[in-house]
């Protein structure tokens, strides 16, 4: 399997987490686990570099498994949370733990040329840009609480962002739920578990961000992965993508 990402630009850094590449290049199956991380994504599926088809993801809750088939392709955008409105212009809270076939034309992904991926990323970058500075309509209020959910990793209480906004939490809640499809507080949660996946790619079964306990932290990692922290953190045969793709520190 050969697996490459690439960051966006700075512009761009506030709705996009990277592009990725991954390619089966192999003659056998390859079957992951994905584990949910707060971000949504585009997915262009690929059959020895032919364009087969693209989806948009929802935000997962819970452990996907995905199968790649041999001399399969994938090249995916990973979007974040103010991207569904500013880039998108509809909720993707239809799509929790789901996904929805898109038109092969959107955003011309089934026109690229794969094979070049620095030129596909800058083209793909200009074109989303323009549709971020379409509507003109950015709320800042809102841009902020993603900042801070980012820098703070969720590892906070909703009164602190409440506190920080001077937006109730019932706003919040209703915007999260009518956009994303969970609360603000069942988001802060998948932040600070996909947080830990460093901690557990080197062996930390205890983790640094803010759980109360072991307890706390083992029946939370099980709650969003169906698995214990020592099985994430022992990751036999690289089943846990996200995991497997942490450079060794």
């Amino acid at each position: 399997m050969t697996y490459s990402q690439q960051e966006p630009n700075d512009f761009l850094k506030q709705y996009i987490g990277c592009f990725w590449w991954l390619d089966n290049d192999s003659s056998e199956n390859l079957n992951y686990t994905i584990l949910p991380d707060g971000f949504f994504d585009v997915i262009v599926r690929f059959d020895n570099y032919n364009y087969q088809s693209t989806e948009l993801t929802g935000l997962y809750t819970k452990e996907v498994k995905v199968l790649i088939l041999p001399n399969h392709q994938l090249f995916g955008i990973q979007f974040k949370l103010p991207a569904a409105e500013y880039v998108f212009y509809e909720s993707i809270a239809p799509l929790l733990n789901s996904e929805k076939k898109l038109p092969d034309t959107f955003l011309n992904l089934n026109s690229f040329d794969f094979s070049e991926n620095s030129d596909t990323t800058d083209r793909l970058s200009s074109i989303i840009s323009q549709e971020v500075n379409k509507e003109n309509n950015l709320d800042d209020r809102k841009l902020h609480l993603f900042k801070l959910l980012s820098q703070t990793k969720g590892n906070e209480r909703v009164s602190f962002y409440i506190d920080k906004l001077f937006w109730s939490g019932r706003q919040i809640n209703r915007y999260f739920n009518k956009m994303f499809g969970l609360s603000l507080k069942s988001y802060c949660n998948i932040l600070r578990f996909s947080a830990s996946f460093k901690d557990l790619k080197r062996g930390d079964l205890m983790s640094n961000q803010n759980y109360y306990d072991r307890s706390h932290f083992n029946k939370e990692i099980k709650k969003y992965s169906n698995n214990t922290p020592k099985s994430l953190s022992n990751n036999q045969n690289d089943r846990f993508l996200q995991i497997s793709i942490i450079p060794n520190m």
